[in-house]
């Protein structure tokens, strides 16, 4: 897969642009707050209908417009799309080939996209809530029964959450039981997904961290235990947990079993990464595992995503940067960088300068 042409109108710093891809690496360069971050960050929402910098659809449009509209052509192996997003604060709406999708599980799985950016480190030295993130994004561009598993999943856990400071026992236990129902179903699915998808990111990160290290270092990534089976194990028994521990719940006021309390395990050479890898493990780390993220797109989807790698190289050496667009070659690379030639690495690129929010030619 990959983007032959995006244009941005009144997107961040954009004006009225269009920037032409070519199928392998393209780097975007030019000096600070030029707009590298915001062209990277328009590729990755058309992927996946999501910002990787913001929630908030005001901070995507142009100083003192009232919308902002992204469009990328595209090719993969079901042939040529045309894949289009119109903002305004209050709303959005996306179009495939001129028709628009009405659901937002349909915006994934068109365009698939792999982002990185020094934020990415979260990943690893964060809690957990931002390891089921990458697990939701990158898991959802895949399965649109995950996606929407997980927003149903999303709407009852926040019902049964507000049930659960109700002043009334009577309500509360009357009720608890119809929502866990339908809870637990959804549970299961994303828990099962994850399983699998965990599965298939440990031995390829590894792989692909083995390659980055020269083999010095061993990243190991691992599941919690605690949800093992089948489905239809996992409901009953997240059923019976539920229902074992509505005391606790109602005094806390919250719902404290189910997969929106699950985390990773990520260690490095035995350690556990997030309390003692060093920033450079930890940066590290982070690449190998958004390199096995795009081998399981490939897996999976049978086509390569977009790899888009913002300003990854400045905390680099050499001997990295080089593997890392060694490893990157065969697939569509869009990074970012403010200086062309220490990307190259003796590759040929696209380079594409950005100044002041336009393509300067």
């Amino acid at each position: 897969m990959r983007i032959k042409n995006l244009n941005l109108k009144n997107f961040r710093n954009y004006a009225d642009e269009s920037i032409e891809f070519s199928e392998g690496l393209n780097i975007l360069f030019g000096k600070n707050a030029q707009g590298k971050t915001n062209c990277a960050e328009a590729v990755f929402y058309l992927c996946t209908g999501t910002s990787p910098r913001t929630k908030r659809n005001v901070q995507l449009i142009k100083r003192g417009e009232e919308s902002a509209n992204l469009c990328a052509t595209a090719v993969g192996r079901y042939g040529s799309m045309e894949i289009s997003a119109a903002l305004t604060e209050n709303g959005r709406e996306f179009f495939l080939n001129g028709n628009k999708i009405n659901r937002n599980a349909d915006i994934l799985g068109n365009l698939f996209g792999v982002f990185f950016s020094p934020h990415e480190l979260r990943l690893i030295q964060d809690g957990p809530d931002e390891r089921r993130r990458f697990l939701n994004v990158s898991i959802s561009q895949l399965s649109r029964p995950y996606c929407t598993a997980l927003a149903r999943y999303n709407r009852i856990l926040e019902q049964r959450n507000s049930l659960l400071k109700e002043k009334s026992l009577d309500i509360i236990y009357g009720s608890l039981p119809v929502w866990d129902e339908q809870f637990c179903k959804y549970a299961a699915t994303i828990a099962v997904k994850r399983a699998e998808y965990i599965g298939l990111l440990a031995p390829l990160a590894k792989s692909a961290h083995e390659f980055l290290t020269d083999g010095a270092e061993e990243l190991i990534i691992s599941p919690e235990k605690k949800y093992k089976g089948s489905e239809s194990e996992l409901e009953k028994r997240l059923f019976d947990e539920l229902s074992a521990n509505y005391e606790r719940d109602i005094r806390l006021g919250y719902t404290v079993s189910g997969p929106h309390r699950d985390d990773i395990d990520i260690e490095i050479n035995g350690a556990d990464a997030k309390n003692y890898a060093s920033q450079g493990q930890t940066r590290t780390a982070a690449l190998a595992i958004k390199l096995a993220e795009v081998e399981i797109f490939k897996e999976l989807s049978g086509e390569y995503p977009v790899l888009i790698l913002d300003d990854v190289l400045s905390e680099l050496d050499l001997p990295r940067r080089k593997k890392l667009i060694e490893r990157a070659g065969g697939l569509q690379t869009i990074l970012t960088c403010t200086h062309a030639e220490r990307a190259l690495c003796g590759i040929s690129a696209n380079k594409i300068k950005i100044e002041g929010g336009a393509v300067k030619r």
